[in-house]
């Protein structure tokens, strides 16, 4: 097991990391990244990130994460595969495990992102990223100009993507299991109220289906209440039905709020409750969940670190 004490571990290798990792690198903290089981994070199941400052023309998201990584790489950044178990922030040096590896870290930044929700049927994971099946409207929206497309949901969130992709798309459906919307008044009748959005109750998604290219082209329904199946057309399938923080193994030891997202300390978007833990990223950003927010945060956490180890 290695007992070398880093001056700041990263967990995680998305915008939000590789950026932190930028920013430790180059005030010469020489950080140590970990690296889960998905390096790159979200970003690299996308095929064109077209909002990411500097961009002009778009990027591949692929693209995008293999410029941060070599970035990160250029002022000294070190990478090992690990996915983290548990850890011991009770004293400081603070102890991270994975499976039979043990780290030690003076400060820690955990950038481990969140997992969108997904339904789980035929179709949806053969499509998803780049080939018809999302989620996230705000990344993709636009590539579905004058098409029609369904969103599946029935919160805050499938209205607010169904909203947005109105502005692009020619009918937006969006298909919910209940006879009512679960969102804020205000959401929900904004949505019913708008001639691009048609409702489609007590309904669930049994599949996506694809055409010869292998690309969405619909999804078979069935209703709840009736029995009745059904196809809906469409070249967008867009799920809305939440996400999930990865946050698991250091929600014994860091506040998280309801819905399992890190709290950070009061007066801070990034410290935690323990001095020279810092929380970047999706894993405690349930508002926006941007490649470029994400971005900001590991900055914030990168230089919140470097200070609070300055002092120590």
């Amino acid at each position: 097991m290695s007992t070398e004490v880093e001056n700041v571990i990263i967990i995680g290798t998305g915008c939000s990391g590789l950026t932190a990792a930028i920013y430790t690198a180059r005030a010469s903290l020489n950080p140590l990244v970990l690296e889960g089981t998905l390096p790159g994070g979200q970003l690299t199941q996308t095929s064109e990130v077209e909002n990411f400052p500097g961009f002009p023309e778009g990027i591949d998201g692929f693209m995008l994460m293999d410029n941060l990584r070599k970035q990160a790489t250029r002022f000294g950044t070190r990478f090992a595969m690990a996915t983290i178990d548990s850890v011991d922030f009770s004293s400081s040096p603070y102890t991270l495990k994975a499976g039979d590896k043990e780290y030690k870290a003076k400060s820690v930044i955990i950038s481990t992102g969140a997992s969108p929700r997904m339904l789980g049927v035929p179709g949806e994971k053969e499509m998803f990223g780049g080939k018809g099946v999302t989620t996230c409207a705000t990344c993709d929206g636009a590539f579905y100009r004058d098409m029609e497309v369904v969103v599946a949901g029935g919160g805050d969130t499938a209205c607010e993507e169904a909203l947005f992709l109105t502005r692009f798309c020619s009918k937006v459906t969006l298909i919910h299991r209940r006879d009512e919307l679960r969102a804020s008044k205000l959401m929900a009748d904004r949505t019913l109220a708008h001639e691009k959005i048609e409702m489609a109750w007590d309904t669930v998604i049994d599949e996506v289906t694809a055409d010869e290219q292998g690309f969405a082209n619909g999804v078979k329904v069935t209703n709840k209440k009736t029995g009745e199946k059904s196809v809906i057309e469409a070249k967008g399938v867009f799920i809305a039905i939440g996400h999930i923080p990865n946050t698991g193994p250091f929600a014994d030891a860091l506040e998280t709020d309801a819905e399992g997202y890190f709290k950070p300390k009061l007066g801070s978007q990034v410290q935690t409750n323990i001095p020279g833990v810092y929380v970047s990223g999706d894993c405690a950003d349930h508002v926006y969940r941007q490649a470029i927010t994400a971005a900001g945060m590991g900055c914030q956490a990168a230089i919140e670190a470097e200070r609070w180890l300055a002092e120590q």
